[in-house]
């Protein structure tokens, strides 16, 4: 699967996920945060896909690759924070959280690769 695919169905799943945070004032906020940071990865391979230079191409990935890390980050403060309790969500959170490493160990790669190649 191309990475612009998965981190697609990432974004979806983050977004799915994201249905299921408490109505908090904390909540919210993670809510929001989760959806920024997990949709980002992916518009920004596509941006990267369309890149004007080699540069350019190993900038966007590497946004993408922060944004990871940032998701990796909420989704790791919810499940800290145990703002989910139904078993299914707390398996959804620990599998978006294993998503979230390799698609960042994914996009390390690439950059790695590109910069190789420069």
């Amino acid at each position: 699967m191309e990475i612009q695919e998965r981190a697609l169905k990432f974004g979806v799943r983050i977004l799915k996920f994201a249905d299921n945070l408490p109505r908090t004032a904390a909540g919210s906020v993670l809510t929001k945060q989760l959806i920024r940071s997990g949709t980002s990865i992916g518009a920004n391979m596509e941006e990267a896909d369309g890149a004007a230079s080699k540069n350019d191409f190993i900038n966007k990935v590497t946004i993408a690759r922060k944004e990871a890390r940032e998701t990796r980050y909420w989704l790791e403060l919810i499940y800290k924070a145990e703002l989910i309790h139904n078993k299914a969500n707390i398996e959804g959170l620990k599998l978006l959280l294993a998503e979230s490493l390799e698609i960042m160990k994914i996009l390390s790669a690439i950059i790695n690769k590109a910069r190789e190649r420069t």
